[in-house]
């Protein structure tokens, strides 16, 4: 499994105009071809009165499942560079679907390419982009008066919080980060006087948002 890679957040989609034409970018998490391919074919049926709907996704960690579909449009100006998009931006398991209305204006072939891999990039923009860190689940079990410290050390960290448990006594579940168990260890026995249990659970994806440059 990769320690960290990016996709986008589960979907969204952005719409823009170019010289009278109707792009309509959709774009989905997508971790199987098949669901890559369920999605396009309901955008497709969605749009089946649009003059194309071309289509683009990456699946795999290793981006090993790559396609592109130009729908009708001349041969690679519109599906590949949509494709290239997802290259260069480096995101992981994401399919695109980009839907156009003809308004009666030619583009061109250059006026194509930038209009579907614009139109991709505005959809990506707009639905957001998240890094998912493959991380540690670890559980602190610690009085009730260590609480407050240790909670908010914990948010001001570079580990992350994911829940806190109100029982006999209080459970905190932290991620944090493949590699670095004992040295959060050996942080939490020093924070809490070595008056805390702590757990070691399985590996999971955690996701943070990804700030636009």
């Amino acid at each position: 499994m990769l320690e960290n890679y990016y996709t986008v957040k589960p979907e969204g989609s952005e719409e823009v105009t170019i010289q009278k034409s109707r792009f309509i970018g959709y774009i989905k998490r997508c971790e199987t071809e098949e669901q890559a391919q369920a999605f396009i074919q309901e955008i497709k049926k969605k749009h089946h009165d649009a003059t194309h709907n071309c289509s683009a996704y990456m699946i795999g960690e290793h981006d090993l499942i790559q396609k592109a579909n130009d729908d009708g449009e001349p041969s690679g100006t519109a599906g590949v560079p949509m494709l290239e998009v997802l290259k260069r931006r480096g995101l992981k398991d994401t399919a695109v679907v980009v839907t156009r209305y003809f308004g009666g204006i030619k583009l061109g072939a250059g006026g194509l390419i930038r209009a579907y891999s614009g139109t991709a990039s505005a959809a990506i923009d707009k639905t957001g982009v998240v890094t998912r860190q493959l991380m540690n689940e670890m559980k602190v079990t610690i009085a009730y008066h260590l609480l407050g410290k240790l909670e908010n050390e914990v948010r001001n960290s570079q580990y992350a919080l994911q829940t806190i448990n109100y029982m006999e006594n209080v459970e905190l579940i932290i991620y944090v980060e493949s590699g670095q168990e004992t040295a959060f260890k050996n942080w939490i026995t020093d924070l809490t006087s070595n008056q805390a249990t702590i757990t070691q659970g399985g590996s999971s994806y955690v996701e943070f948002d990804v700030t636009p440059e």
